[in-house]
């Protein structure tokens, strides 16, 4: 039971004649602006981040990192 696409075709012809097409493409420029310049910032502050990870490797701070497996220095004891 998902949206067919008579259904979307209807939506759109509404959503043209109550805005305009001239007004929604100001609408999509400015959304496609709006992403271009969250996914910027957002590849700022990863850049930040990565710096500052260098400079706490530099500095022999504690790396974080993600665990994948857990070992254990201990011999294991035969039963």
């Amino acid at each position: 039971m998902g949206i067919s696409i008579w259904q979307l075709v209807i939506v759109l012809v509404i959503v043209l004649v109550l805005f305009g097409a001239k007004r929604l493409r100001n609408v999509g420029s400015d959304l496609g602006s709006a992403v271009k310049g969250f996914k910027s910032a957002m590849g700022e502050e990863e850049s930040k981040k990565d710096d500052a990870s260098l400079l706490k490797k530099e500095e022999g701070d504690v790396i974080e990192g993600e665990v994948t497996s857990k070992t254990t220095s201990e011999p294991k004891s035969k039963e």
